[in-house]
């Protein structure tokens, strides 16, 4: 079978100019590259600092590092992506998240884990979703959708075999040594699959929309009030996965409960995300963004009010988890929905890297802010608040685009589609 044969039964169309082998590739490399580079650090983040003597502060001031450099290396990839594609990009990722992780296992200091943690942060530009969800909107079209929920689906559960998994490797091995094992995993596991499943051609971005309105969209107000709106969201979000363990921990969890919770979490995203392509036919893009980001909002506010028992909190987990997995298809679709697929890599790194920098400020800044805030619980209604603004401006947003459409008299069927009336992009 070549390449470019369809794989009708995971998208549903037929399509033979879809290549077959990307979307089980990408289930795979998604559940494992979130998982391994990600979620192991706040499992094995208790042992690290018990075994070497650092503070919790400086080894999350490290990982937080990382989320940094991959949020403004997205910018060049995703430029890169739309240009040639993903597989050099996401293998030479792979290798690197190898040595990254390889690195992190054997520093000898702090300051190597953190030299560690900064590869690592490259080599997350490279393997997570961005890159993938670029792959998917060129190559599936009009049936992207589709795609992204089936590669979101899997990737919601890299917490829910990884946080349990590197739980019970910690138990009989040191971290250095878990996290040895773990890159052997990554490596098995990605490197080919993103070598040997990303090698069709890569199809010509489609024309660009008839400028009518001169004005960036990368700096009109509608693009600029929903990146706010996403920063704010997205760091209360990834503070809150960072929150979780240590929550929990404060009322009475045990490090595996906690751990198992956090994984639970993960399902509860691939659950939401097979609500997500019902949601995107019946609501227009205002209507599911506000709602999804207020929910996030709300999913926060009754895990710093519900003290207990240990149950119900695992379940306002997987709620949680289930609002998260929407919030990450939303973000994915965001470009596509507003201004079209033809510089989807550009504008979706530009897009998404306020919050991707926000995201790597949130976990050092919840392990900071914690005790001076009073405890996690009071940590968690200020992310429930953050959440609570972004919704604001991301309506805010809608209602500034829908403006400029009525201004320039475009002709538009739908609002989702006013976004999209030909703005220059650079």
């Amino acid at each position: 079978m070549t390449d470019l044969q369809s794989s009708g039964a995971a998208t549903g169309t037929g399509d033979r100019s879809r290549p077959r082998a990307v979307l089980p590739a990408l289930c795979a490399t998604q559940i494992t590259s979130w998982g391994i580079v990600y979620y192991a650090f706040p499992v094995l983040l208790p042992r690290l600092t018990a075994a070497t003597g650092w503070s919790a502060n400086g080894a999350t001031a490290a990982f937080s590092l990382a989320l940094l450099v991959s949020a403004v290396a997205g910018i060049p990839i995703g430029r890169i992506l739309d240009r040639r594609g993903p597989r050099a990009v996401m293998t030479a990722g792979s290798v690197l998240a190898t040595l990254a992780l390889l690195v992190i296992a054997a520093a000898p200091n702090l300051a190597v884990f953190t030299v560690g943690w900064m590869l690592a942060g490259v080599a997350m530009a490279a393997t997570f979703y961005p890159p993938a969800f670029a792959a998917l909107t060129r190559w599936w079209g009009p049936g992207r959708v589709r795609a992204l929920t089936i590669v979101t689906l899997a990737g919601g559960l890299a917490s829910t075999v990884f946080a349990p998994l590197t739980a019970v490797l910690a138990e009989h091995l040191s971290w250095r040594t878990t996290y040895a094992i773990l890159a052997v995993i990554l490596a098995a596991i990605t490197i080919p699959a993103h070598a040997l499943a990303l090698r069709a051609p890569w199809p010509p971005a489609p024309p660009a929309p008839p400028v009518i309105d001169r004005t960036p969209v990368t700096r009109s107000r509608p693009f600029l009030l929903l990146a706010a709106a996403f920063t704010l969201s997205g760091f209360a979000m990834y503070a809150v996965v960072m929150g979780l363990i240590p929550l929990l921990a404060e009322r009475g969890a045990n490090a595996t409960t906690a751990a198992w919770a956090l994984g639970l979490g993960g399902a509860g995203q691939t659950l939401g995300r097979t609500l997500y392509t019902g949601l995107s036919a019946r609501t227009s893009v205002t209507t599911r963004t506000v709602t999804l980001i207020t929910l996030g909002g709300a999913t926060t506010a009754t895990l710093a009010l519900i003290p207990g028992p240990m149950p119900l909190l695992v379940v306002l987990a997987v709620l949680a988890g289930v609002v998260r997995g929407n919030l990450t298809l939303l973000q994915a679709t965001a470009v596509t929905d507003r201004w079209g697929t033809t510089h989807y890599g550009r504008l979706s790194g530009l897009l998404s890297a306020p919050a991707h920098i926000a995201a790597a400020l949130a976990p050092w800044a919840s392990a900071a802010l914690a005790a001076p805030l009073g405890g996690y619980p009071h940590l968690f209604a200020a992310l429930a608040t953050l959440s609570v603004v972004a919704a604001c401006l991301a309506l805010l947003a809608s209602r500034e685009g829908r403006a400029l459409s009525l201004s320039r008299s475009a002709p538009s069927s739908k609002p989702s589609s006013a976004f999209r009336q030909g703005r220059s992009v650079t």
